[in-house]
């Protein structure tokens, strides 16, 4: 079998890469082939034609499955937040037209923070409701010029509670009730407790008015006087200012009208006379009183 061998791959070397053989009735025969036996079918790893990879003795795992990605969800945007109501607007207490105590309070308490320079008048008037309009700005609140709740609760924690000659600081107060000696005949009766003048003839008042007396150093005498001198347009002689409408009644102190009583009020005093701040109602009751009516001053 060797020689055979040898033979073959001689004839090979000689006759190129073909070998032709023939039959013995002389007929050609295709090239060598060299079979390669295949494992039974019993061998096989798996099933139908398809050779599978030998057996090692251990079972070749299967590939893992890819990881699949949750499908993308489209965003859901976030509700809007939903616009809180409008606060419905705070009750009015008082406006322009209004009049009485509460409104004399508001007007002492706007001057005690200097929005309000005249008055308390006890009528909110165009002055006020401006005064008001200017604090309410000053607090980022509503412009108005009107005091509603939250405007007067604010200006309450600025101020104090104003005392009963800063709400009648220019006048206006009521009069007290007259002294039993201004009850029968003419009469200027006047009451240092109220600080007002009450014009009477026969227990019937005619008149009332605001009126200021004198500092503790040079205060006003108190008790019964009559008029004795009536001077239209005096001067003082003394402090040298004028003392309109002056009716005297005792010494050098009399009844007459004062512009500085006019402008500040009872932040001021006089030097002993019965200052009158109305020109108009102190020039009236000069033309009706006559030399020897009486003067009654009294707490």
């Amino acid at each position: 079998m060797r020689k055979v061998i040898s033979a073959v791959l001689a004839a090979l070397v000689v006759g190129g890469c073909t070998v032709q053989t023939t039959d013995p009735d002389g007929e050609a025969r295709s090239p060598v082939h060299i079979q390669v036996s295949r494992p039974p079918a019993d061998d096989k790893p798996g099933t139908g034609d398809d050779p599978a990879p030998a057996r090692t003795g251990a079972s070749i795992p299967a590939p893992a499955p890819a990881p699949t990605r949750p499908p993308k969800s489209t965003p859901v945007p976030a509700p809007a937040p939903k616009k809180a109501a409008p606060a419905p607007p705070a009750p009015v207490l008082w406006s322009r037209g209004d009049s009485g105590r509460d409104v004399r309070e508001l007007q002492a308490r706007l001057h005690q923070v200097a929005w309000l320079f005249d008055g308390p008048t006890g009528s909110y008037d165009d002055l006020t409701e401006s005064a008001v309009k200017g604090f309410q700005g000053k607090r980022g609140l509503p412009r108005t010029g009107k005091t509603d709740t939250v405007t007067w609760q604010r200006l309450l924690r600025m101020t104090r509670e104003p005392g009963q000659w800063e709400l009648y600081l220019m006048g206006g107060q009521p009069a007290a009730y007259p002294d039993p000696r201004c009850l029968r005949g003419r009469v200027l009766c006047i009451s240092k407790t109220s600080r007002t003048l009450r014009w009477m003839i026969d227990g019937r008042t005619v008149s009332t008015m605001s009126v200021r007396f004198g500092s503790q150093y040079t205060p006003t005498r108190e008790g019964v006087f009559s008029v004795y001198w009536k001077s239209r347009h005096h001067v003082s002689t003394l402090y040298d200012s004028p003392m309109p409408y002056a009716m005297f009644f005792s010494g050098g102190q009399a009844v007459h009208f004062s512009a500085d009583f006019a402008a500040r009020g009872y932040g001021g005093a006089s030097h002993g006379c019965v200052n009158v701040r109305d020109e108009t109602a102190i020039a009236a009751i000069f033309a009706e009183v006559s030399t020897g009516d009486k003067v009654v001053i009294y707490w």
